[in-house]
């Protein structure tokens, strides 16, 4: 039998990890994906202790996070948990709901900021049509990038995430690289 080895949604043994200039981004492989929709005349659960988002939100309670999808649908995220059996948890905090794992049928990307805001809303200005205004920290949606649907996630005031299909990863990630590429280079 063959010696297999895991790879990242880019290919790669490790998750991808780049700077330019403030901006950092990297390739989240270790995020569990669930989603939860509520089935017929089912209450609305807290999964973990989590309250679910309303729409256009995002939030987070100890190491789960949830995301709004559509009317009775979430998005769950499980930082660091990709390589366990998190839909079973999750099927098993929320009863009598419909819980589908997610979490190879994506690919996540963070990016950091360490010089505060301005760089993430510079990024999201050439990246996806959001008024970045309205778009503060603790807002999610899904809109499209570069042809692609993607779910954005503002994380904090220097943090967003990014989550799109996994077949499309490289498209994403080049996306986003070049981007923040063309944001690092001195203005003349």
């Amino acid at each position: 039998m063959s010696d297999l080895k895991p790879l990242t949604a880019l290919g790669d043994a490790s998750a991808r990890t780049v700077t330019h200039g403030v901006l950092t981004l990297k390739e989240n492989n270790a995020l569990a994906l669930v989603s939860l929709a509520l089935r017929r005349d089912s209450p609305e659960p807290t999964p973990f202790g989590l309250g679910l988002p309303g729409p256009g939100l995002w939030a987070s309670s100890g190491s789960i996070a949830a995301l709004w999808t559509g009317p009775g649908q979430w998005l769950l995220e499980a930082p660091g948990r990709a390589e366990s059996d998190f839909a079973a948890e999750a099927a098993a905090a929320c009863p009598g709901c419909s819980v589908t794992e997610q979490t190879d049928g994506f690919a996540a990307f963070e990016v950091r900021s360490a010089a505060g805001e301005e760089p993430i809303l510079a990024l999201m200005a050439k990246l996806v049509n959001l008024d970045s205004a309205r778009f503060g920290p603790g807002t999610a949606t899904r809109t499209g990038l570069e042809h692609m649907s993607v779910f954005v996630i503002r994380r904090a005031a220097d943090r967003l995430a990014v989550i799109g299909m996994r077949s499309a990863a490289g498209t994403l990630w080049h996306a986003l690289e070049t981007t923040a590429a063309r944001l690092a280079e001195p203005r003349a």
